[in-house]
């Protein structure tokens, strides 16, 4: 098992559970500390290769998941591990598409579809979510 991160470092999220995940923007430098021991990339081409197990999902920025099927398995996958495990969501930016993945990750632990959008704004970063499109499908993921 791997320890969980620090609940005060930079861009990680508290879920209600406890659970903690990092959320990050891929242009900026790796943050000191821990490496996640999974993460999952939303990008629109496969990002590099990276020491640890990764998931990518092609999602074009300011846009939704070319595969809502697997994006589903994927932040459900991300969900189950950051119970025991330091889990990373990271983009181009760290802003829309982490936002919309962090706050489906909000949905799975437990926070209602319309507050997930604000929950994760006011503990992740007030610019989350970007798109009338990508708060529709929060509104919308089961």
């Amino acid at each position: 098992m791997i320890a969980a991160w620090e609940p005060t470092m930079a861009g990680v999220l508290r879920l209600p559970s406890g659970r903690l995940v990092r959320g990050r923007g891929l242009r900026r430098p790796l943050p000191s500390g821990p490496q996640p021991a999974f993460a999952l990339y939303l990008l629109g081409r496969e990002p590099p290769p990276v020491p640890w197990e990764s998931r990518w999902l092609r999602w074009p920025d300011f846009w939704l998941p070319s595969d809502r099927t697997a994006t589903g398995d994927a932040l459900r996958e991300a969900w189950a591990r950051a119970a025991t495990e330091r889990v990373e969501i990271a983009c181009a930016g760290g802003s829309g598409r982490t936002g919309t993945a962090l706050a489906c990750l909000a949905v799975l632990d437990g926070v209602p579809n319309r507050e997930a959008v604000a929950y994760v704004r006011r503990h992740y970063s007030s610019h989350a979510v970007e798109t009338p499109w990508q708060r529709r499908f929060v509104a919308r993921f089961r």
